[in-house]
């Protein structure tokens, strides 16, 4: 923990030892030019029981176990994304094919099984840990803070919003040059759909963990 935050820690704690009120701790952080942010974790960070001493809340940690459980199914995320939008890319060649483009059929067909087995394998495994993290967060909320949690949401977020910008940038680039036809619409619309549903996903679960 760095040492402003031991500060501030220190400071809440003193504070509240001594019997002064939560709003008037949280003025005098304002005050000082602390956010209004950080000064509501400080105070957060003990509960509002009546006590001799002020009781600390439980505090997230990292375990292996959350790695693992986080990181797989984040991976099985990304592999199931990434294979959905290959098929649909797929069926969109098959569907409106290209006189120039020269692939072989049976390279084309490999590439398409090997989507839908992608996805058929990735994309429960994304559904049962989903189910496994859902109910772990009722039955200790604290888990819902877990440092490898949050840092791999906020990386999903991040490759979703540049994907996203990336995706009306090519869009835009062929409006300006009329390069526009059906099947390149619709695999724009495919990455947009993919990577709008992630990113709004994902912000929604964001900001329900901040209600909360």
């Amino acid at each position: 923990m760095a040492s402003g935050n031991l500060e501030l820690e220190q400071f809440v704690r003193d504070a509240l030892s001594r019997g002064v009120p939560r709003p008037e701790i949280e003025k005098a952080l304002l005050d000082a030019g602390w956010s209004a942010a950080r000064a509501r974790e400080a105070l957060g960070a003990f509960a509002d029981v009546s006590f001799v001493v002020p009781v600390p809340r439980p505090r997230p940690s990292l375990s292996a176990r959350e790695a693992f459980i986080y990181l797989t199914l984040f991976v099985a995320l990304y592999i199931a994304a990434y294979h959905f939008g290959s098929l649909c890319f797929d069926l969109i060649n098959k569907a409106f094919p290209d006189p120039t483009d020269q692939l072989n059929p049976r390279f084309t067909n490999d590439g398409l099984r090997w989507s839908v087995a992608s996805v058929i394998i990735a994309f429960p495994v994304f559904l049962f840990l989903s189910r496994i993290v859902a109910r772990e967060g009722i039955k200790d909320p604290i888990k819902r803070l877990s440092p490898v949690r949050r840092w791999l949401t906020y990386l999903t977020l991040f490759v979703a919003a540049v994907t996203l910008i990336a995706d009306l940038t090519t869009l835009v680039h062929h409006l300006l040059g009329g390069e526009i036809t059906t099947r390149f619409v619709l695999k724009v619309l495919v990455v947009a759909a993919i990577a709008g549903t992630t990113f709004g996903y994902y912000l929604r679960d964001l900001r329900r963990e901040e209600v909360a």
